[in-house]
């Protein structure tokens, strides 16, 4: 097996075609497909099947592409690493950041991270962490900032807490209820909510019944903050987010934090990476900035909210 065929198979299932990954690769089509059957003949075993729009992994090829895609990110990584330790400042660093962790810590961590490593390839990926979870275990992702994940994580991961959060109620600028100062002054109000599961009402309605109030009237499920800023910001609804986004530059003008006296739990922010993975100079950098940000600040708990 041999490392050229690694890469040939993981651009054959990201492309789904062999004339795609051919091209890709600056291959000709032909050597492409040698180097599959040579494989494949090693293996024996099938590893694509053909369909009418290319060709897709079988279950053999599928368990094969991850650990080539896992092998080939260490490979880059490994390169990149040698590079940094002599001093280079080139290389790439792959973060997933959750919405509430872009406002509490990127604003901190990124320009001192840019001043050490400016030439570095920064990506940075917005998300919850299920639809990061494939790049992170096959090292495509250095790591993930965000809320805890609610189904935990699997061996090959870990999760280091970084800091507890809180949320705010909040509603457009000029909102009636802005002068509330208890949940219970918002118990009739409509409320919309941001969830990547079915369970966004029962959380909501779960908190106000320990608060002895009947559930909410949810109007509106959204899949992003940003469709649920939109939303409070064009109706009465009310909604509850980090406490970071009442501060935070971009919305401060289009949201009002009204400071209800009941503290909003939050998921603890976390930060996940793959198990036993070194991460490279840069990317160690990174982390360590963003560390940097909240030991520097105070705490949501501790300090009423800022971060």
């Amino acid at each position: 097996m041999k490392l050229t065929q690694l890469r040939d198979i993981a651009a054959i299932a990201e492309l789904g075609s062999v004339r795609a990954a051919a091209r890709h690769l600056g291959l000709a089509q032909p050597a492409l497909t040698r180097s599959v059957h040579e494989l494949e003949h090693e293996l024996g075993a099938a590893l694509f099947e053909r369909h009418a729009r290319g060709v897709v992994p079988t279950v053999m090829g599928e368990a094969l592409v991850r650990r080539a895609q896992a092998i080939l990110a260490d490979v880059d990584r490994a390169r990149e690493e040698a590079e940094q330790l002599r001093g280079g400042t080139g290389g790439s660093v792959v973060a997933g950041l959750s919405v509430a962790a872009h406002m509490a810590l990127l604003p901190r961590a990124l320009p001192r991270f840019r001043a050490r490593y400016p030439d570095v390839r920064l990506s940075l990926v917005e998300g919850f962490f299920p639809a990061h979870e494939p790049e992170l275990k096959t090292g495509r992702m250095d790591f993930w900032v965000g809320p805890m994940p609610e189904r935990g994580v699997g061996k090959d991961l870990v999760v280091e807490k970084l800091f507890d959060n809180t949320r705010a109620v909040v509603g457009r600028t000029g909102h009636p209820l802005a002068g509330a100062t208890s949940l219970a002054e918002l118990a009739g109000a409509e409320w919309v909510t941001t969830s990547i599961t079915h369970r966004a009402a029962e959380e909501l309605g779960v908190l106000f019944a320990a608060h002895g109030l009947p559930p909410p009237r949810l109007v509106m499920q959204t899949r992003s903050a940003l469709s649920m800023i939109m939303a409070i910001t064009c109706s009465d609804a009310l909604g509850m987010l980090p406490i970071q986004f009442p501060d935070f530059a971009v919305t401060s003008g289009m949201l009002t934090h009204i400071p209800i006296r009941e503290v909003l739990p939050a998921p603890t922010i976390v930060m996940v990476r793959r198990s036993g993975l070194t991460l490279t100079p840069a990317a160690q950098w990174f982390a360590d900035c963003c560390l940097a940000t909240i030991r520097s600040a105070v705490s949501p708990v501790e300090g009423g909210g800022a971060v």
